[in-house]
Order: structure tokens, then C-alpha cells, then sequence
């Protein structure tokens, strides 16, 4: 199966790369894993502030002392 890709470029100090080289982990394979992860994380935050934003639309503005009352007084 093809899978559709697309190149990601990033600029790293000299120093950087270095010390990257000197382990033997695919680096490629790990950005991507992070770059999944937060996106996976965004993509949450994003769908909790629409539900939010939805919520304070839904808002029922009440006293709660005379819910409180109202519950004392059916007793």
C-alpha cells in the first residue's frame, strides 16, 4: 500500500547532530512518534474548548441559594 508523504526539514545546530549521531535510534521514527503524540494532545485541547465554548451557551444562570431554599422548603 502507498502511503502518501511529505518532507519535513528542520535546522539543528552543528552540535546537535553530533550528539545525535553518536546513537543508534531512528531519529526519524522518533520525531514522527512525538509529532503524533501532540497532535494526538491538540487535538484533545481543541475538542474540550468547542464543548466548553458549547457549554457556557447551555448555562443555566440560577441562584443556588434559592434552589437551596426551594429544596429546605419541600422537605
Amino acid at each position: 500500500m502507498y502511503v502518501l508523504s511529505a518532507t519535513l526539514t528542520i535546522r539543528l545546530p552543528r552540535e546537535l547532530k553530533e550528539k545525535l549521531r553518536r546513537f543508534n535510534v531512528s531519529w526519524s521514527k522518533e520525531i514522527r512518534g512525538f509529532l503524533e503524540e501532540r497532535i494526538k494532545q491538540l487535538e484533545a485541547l481543541n475538542t474540550l474548548k468547542k464543548v466548553f465554548e458549547r457549554s457556557e451557551k447551555r448555562k443555566v444562570r440560577v441562584e443556588s441559594v434559592n434552589l437551596i431554599r426551594e429544596d429546605r422548603e419541600r422537605r
